[in-house]
C-alpha cells in the first residue's frame, strides 16, 4: 500500500473517545476540566492523553504519535517495528513520518520525520510503515546483526519474501540504504530464532563457511532438522535457548535426538546465549576446531576478525 493512498487519522474531532489518544486542547475544547484531566487520564505525551483504563500498548502508543502530527502521517522507524512484533533491541522514544515537510513537530518524546513517500500498511486502525519499510528505516538505528535478525523474522513470518525484500533495499536511496542492501545479503528463509540468526552471523563474520539453515537430514524412515550445519564435515551447530531445558519431555527428546546424531556420526556443537553475549571468541574457537578437525572446505587456519566489530563481547 503506497503512502498516497493512506489517509490520515489524525486532527481534532468534535467529541473525544479517552479511549484513545487525544490532545489535551481538544479536551479543553469540550469542556474538559484541566485538572481532573490530569488526575484521572494517562498523559502519553506532551499534551497527549488516554483513559488509565487503557494500557499504553505499542499499537495505543503509534496512534498517540498519528494524534500528535496532522496531514498524511505514518508510524514508522521503532515505532511502526513495536507495532509489527519485530525483534529489536530496546530503543528510546516514538517515530512518526509525514509527507509535508510543514507538518513536523519538535517533540522530546516523538521524533518527527519527512517523506515525499513511503510504502505504508494497516494495523487495525492505524497506518504504520510496511515491512520493506521499516527495514530500511531501522537500517538507520540499529546495527548489522540486529537488522539481519529483523529481516531473518520477517521472511520467516511471510511479512514479505525475500526476493521482496532485496528489491526494496536494491533500489532504495539515501540514509541507511548501504547498510541496508549489506544485511539483506545475510537474509536466509526458514531461519527459526533471533539467537540462530546471531550464531549464523558470528559464524560468517569472522570467515567461517556459512552453514545451511535448517537443512533436512536422514533417510526414507527418518528425517531430522539442523538448525546449522555442515554436510560435508557432518557438523551440526544449534543454539539452545534455556528454555529447552526448562521441560522434561523436551530436554528428553533431546537426548534421544542426540544419541541418533551421533550414531549417523555427526557432530553436534551446542551454542548458549553466554557463547553468544559473552564469550564469542570461545564459541568460535570451539567451531572453528571441529570444522578443520573434520575436514569441512573452505575452512581458513587463521579467523577473521570482523566480528569483532559486531559482537563486542569477547573483550
Amino acid at each position: 500500500m503506497s503512502v498516497v493512498e493512506a489517509e490520515s487519522d489524525v486532527g481534532d474531532v468534535p467529541m473525544v473517545d479517552v479511549r484513545h489518544p487525544f490532545r489535551r486542547s481538544a479536551a479543553r475544547a469540550v469542556g474538559f476540566d484541566p485538572l481532573r484531566m490530569r488526575r484521572e487520564y494517562r498523559r502519553l505525551f506532551h499534551g497527549i492523553y488516554i483513559s488509565r483504563e487503557v494500557e499504553p500498548t505499542p499499537l495505543v502508543l503509534a496512534r498517540a504519535v498519528l494524534v500528535s502530527v496532522r496531514g498524511v502521517a505514518w508510524a514508522s522507524h521503532a515505532t511502526a517495528a513495536r507495532v509489527l512484533r519485530l525483534p529489536i533491541p530496546v530503543l528510546p522514544g516514538e517515530h512518526v513520518t509525514v509527507v509535508d515537510r510543514n507538518h513536523r513537530r519538535g517533540r522530546p518524546d516523538i521524533t518527527c520525520h519527512s517523506a515525499p513517500s513511503g510504502m505504508v500498511t494497516k494495523v487495525e486502525d492505524v497506518t504504520v510503515s510496511a515491512p520493506s519499510q521499516v527495514f530500511l528505516e531501522l537500517a538507520t538505528m540499529i546495527s548489522l546483526v540486529d537488522l539481519v535478525v529483523v529481516g531473518d523474522h520477517m521472511v520467516r513470518k511471510g511479512m514479505i519474501s525475500l526476493g521482496s525484500l532485496v528489491a526494496a533495499c536494491q533500489a532504495a536511496s539515501g540514509p541507511g540504504a548501504d547498510l541496508a542492501r549489506e544485511a539483506v545479503s545475510y537474509v536466509r528463509e526458514g531461519v527459526d530464532s533471533p539467537m540462530e540468526t546471531r550464531t549464523r552471523m558470528l559464524i560468517v563474520l569472522a570467515g567461517l563457511p556459512e552453514p545451511e539453515v535448517n537443512a533436512l537430514v536422514g533417510n526414507e524412515t527418518e528425517l531430522r532438522r539442523y538448525d546449522l550445519s555442515y554436510r560435508a564435515s557432518r557438523t551440526i551447530v544449534e543454539y539452545d535457548g534455556r528454555a529447552h531445558i526448562e521441560r522434561e519431555e523436551q530436554w528428553e527428546s533431546d537426548l534421544v535426538r542426540r544419541e541418533k546424531i551421533d550414531d549417523d556420526e555427526w557432530r553436534i556443537i551446542v551454542v548458549i546465549a553466554k557463547g553468544i553475549y559473552k564469550t564469542p571468541g570461545d564459541t568460535l574457537e570451539r567451531i572453528h576446531r571441529v570444522l578443520r578437525k573434520r575436514g569441512e572446505p573452505g575452512v581458513l587456519a587463521v579467523l577473521s576478525d570482523r566480528w569483532k566489530a559486531h559482537f563486542p563481547g569477547y573483550e
